[in-house]
């Protein structure tokens, strides 16, 4: 019997210690069904971070409008510039003090403030609901434009360099205009051969105008107002003395 047992024991001692190596269990083989899905989601989660940062500027879409944004306004004035601002950054507007500063409210009889701040509210709401969906801008402006420069055959609209703004100042608020690609926008090529006719006809005053055409881009807040970035798409040069039109430039994008 002790050589039985004495010969058992070995027996056991080798199959645990012994010449083949224990199988792999399920477990160990392959990653359960959590553990996929984490590894699925870090992997997907290293791809979006090779992307753009989410700092980035918002991506422009296909017609080059912000957020698809595809309506239009024409030469808006400064109140409307203002609601446009709010709405494209999707902060509420500071209505109620607009309502109160209103000459309307302030200056208002005591029995009469009541029913004209509901009618001053109504107007703003009404102006601000208008600019929604907005994306694409038209202005007509001067367009400052440059001798012209015969090393790199071109004029300069210098209206739409990077370093111009338009400002728009209503309801306590400044917003301003930029141009993201002023820097290629400025430029007007023209052939040297063409260059004396156009100077002959806007003379040395320059007196030029322009109906430039504007896609936004993003906005950039700030307090009492903010910055919408726009990127010019093309813009007509007209001479205001004759009214003649010398260009219509087509912007690259």
């Amino acid at each position: 019997m002790r050589a039985c047992l004495t010969m058992l024991g070995a027996v056991l001692l080798l199959s645990a210690c012994g010449g083949k190596p224990a199988s792999t269990s399920p477990a160990a083989a392959a990653p359960t069904g959590a553990q996929q899905s984490r590894e699925t989601a870090s992997t997907e989660s290293m791809a979006a971070g090779s992307g753009t940062a989410s700092g980035a500027p918002t991506s422009v879409s296909s017609q080059g409008t912000f957020e698809g944004r595809t309506g239009e306004l024409v030469n808006p004035d400064n109140s409307t510039m203002v609601f446009l601002y709010y709405d494209l950054a999707g902060i509420p507007p500071p209505m109620d003090n607009w309502v109160e500063g209103d000459s309307r409210v302030q200056y208002a009889p005591g029995p009469e403030k009541a029913a004209n701040r509901k009618t001053v509210k109504a107007e703003l709401e009404s102006a601000a609901a208008s600019v929604h969906g907005i994306g694409v801008l038209h202005l007509s402006m001067s367009a400052n434009l440059s001798d012209y420069d015969p090393t790199y055959g071109e004029f300069t609209v210098q209206a739409l360099s990077p370093s111009q703004e338009v400002e728009f100042q209503a309801l306590g608020q400044k917003v301003s205009l930029r141009f993201a690609n002023g820097r290629v926008a400025q430029i007007w090529k023209v052939p040297a051969a063409e260059s004396q006719a156009i100077r002959d006809k806007i003379g040395r005053s320059r007196n030029v105008s322009m109906d430039v055409t504007l896609n936004i881009l993003g906005v950039l807040p700030a307090p009492g107002g903010g910055v919408i970035s726009t990127n010019v798409v093309d813009y007509e040069l007209r001479d205001n003395q004759s009214g003649s039109v010398l260009a219509r430039v087509q912007v690259p994008q």
